[in-house]
This record gives structure tokens, sequence and C-alpha cells, in this order.
């Protein structure tokens, strides 16, 4: 048993975050995931369209996840500038927004760093709702065609970010805790991703799962997903350490507990807002 405890604290150090080298190149887990994230996404909404009676065009889940790569991508760094690197955007707003620095005479690439969960989120929703209008189809009825297979694609972002050893947990004494290179000093935290891809990738994805089938009217799993994300992952940032740049922002809440707040506001307000339009339009 020691064994295993003392390999299981020690398994950050242990873990490469590049996967292998192409001459300068440099593939990496944490990309990696992404790809394998969209790609869970649109191999489970393909199977909704083969076995359940809704009314899209086998075209439109390719077409729309190009949308939505756009959005998560420009979202996320941009929401990551906002909620939590405001001072560095301020400082240097060309350098922190493209992939890309000074080296001697030309440039070198260096990857972006920086994603905001709920920047992803708010550019998806920006794409899709001109994706959408494009194409002449329900924004919510497109939302909910997609939403029951976002979360077992976010677990795999998750686990990118284990495997990176970043956004880690606080400091704790439990058998459960790890040892992360990253983290300042050289103690016990709680794997914190892993909280993360467990309630808010796996538990939420059975839930929606379970659910595709009997939503009540349009929005009905927009609202659910948007509540569960916000409700999971407003407990799971007790055990995650906040921003070093940031800390606790208000009553001892964290940037991303706000967030969640707000999500889950959110997510009442889609709710009554379909609930209402369901009942407007019996039999839709």
């Amino acid at each position: 048993m020691n064994g295993f405890t003392d390999w299981w604290q020690h398994l950050p150090s242990q873990m490469d975050p590049v996967i292998f080298t192409l001459g300068p190149l440099a593939v990496r887990w944490y990309g990696t995931m992404y790809i394998v994230a969209f790609a869970i996404v649109w191999l489970l909404t393909r199977y909704r369209l083969n076995t359940e009676q809704l009314q899209f065009d086998r075209t439109f889940v390719g077409d729309a996840l190009t949308w939505v790569m756009a959005g998560v991508l420009l979202g996320g760094r941009t929401g990551y500038l906002l909620f939590y690197g405001m001072a560095d955007l301020l400082a240097d707003p060309l350098g922190t927004l493209f992939p890309w620095t000074a080296a001697g005479e030309g440039c070198a690439f260096r990857g972006i760093s920086g994603m905001s969960y709920h920047g992803g989120v708010l550019g998806v929703v920006l794409a899709l709702w001109v994706f959408t209008r494009s194409r002449r189809k329900g924004f919510l009825e497109t939302v909910d065609l997609f939403i029951p297979a976002v979360p077992l694609g976010y677990m795999f972002g998750r686990l990118g970010n284990f495997i990176n050893g970043e956004l880690y947990g606080r400091v704790t004494d439990a058998a459960v805790g790890m040892y992360f290179p990253l983290a300042p000093g050289w103690q016990l935290r709680h794997p914190s991703q892993l909280y993360e891809a467990f309630f808010e990738g796996i538990v939420l994805f059975l839930i929606l799962w379970t659910l595709r089938k009997h939503s009540p009217f349009q929005g009905y799993l927009s609202a659910v997903y948007l509540f569960g994300y916000g409700f999971f992952r407003f407990f799971i940032e007790y055990f995650r350490e906040p921003d070093e740049q940031l800390g606790f922002v208000l009553l001892n809440l964290s940037m991303g507990q706000l967030l969640c707040l707000a999500m889950m506001l959110a997510a009442a307000l889609v709710y009554l807002a379909g609930a209402r339009r369901g009942r407007a339009t019996p039999g839709a």
C-alpha cells in the first residue's frame, strides 16, 4: 500500500506533457486532448442524429463544430485575459494575444498559454448564435443537440491540465494529495483537475445523456448543463488553488466561483424562458 501511495503522490512529476517531437515541433498531450474532446462530441452527436428523431441534416454537425472550435479558442483566450490576466493585457496587448515572441531577428512560435473555460463558453455562445442565424435554426435547439456530449469531451481537457501539472489544488494532508512540480513549495495538494474531470465530466455527462430523450422544452438540457457545471465547479473550487495573480476576489470566493454563480443564474433564466415558451406552444 505504501508503494502505491508513493507512486500516486509523485505521479505528476513522472508525466511528460510532450508526447513526441518532430524537429522543432512538439506534440503535447494538452493540445491532443482538445482534438479528442471535439472528436468525442462529434461522434456522440452523430450517434444522436442516427438514433433519435432530430431535425438536422448530416452536414450540420461538422459545420457547427467548426464554429464551436473557433469560439472555444478565441473566447477561451480572450476570457482568460479579461478575467484573470487584465494586468498582462494592459501591459503588453500584442504579446498576450499572439502566439509568438521576438527571437533574434525573427519570431519564434511559443503557443498561447492561459485559457478560461467561462470565456470559452461565451465564445461558443456567440459563435453558435451567428451560425444558427445563418442556417435559420433555433439557437437553443442547436445547443441542446450538442450539450449532452460536451461534458465527456470536457473531461479530456481536464486530463490535459492534469498531465501539464497546472491548475493544481490546495495544500492537503489527505492521502489523495499529490506533489505538483509547478506548485510553490513541495507539499501535497488536491488533484483538483481529476475532481473536475470526474464531476464536471463523467457525472454531468451521465446526467445529461440520461435526460437527452426526455427534454420537456428547448433549452432544458442547456439549463441543466449550465447549472450542473456551475454547481460542481463552485464546490470543487474549494479544493483548487486560487489563481496567484487574483487570490480570493470577493467574500473569500475565487473568480471561478463568482463566474459559476453567474452560470447558475443564467441556467435559471434559460430554464424559465424555455418553460414559458414551451407552455406558449403546446405540443412543441
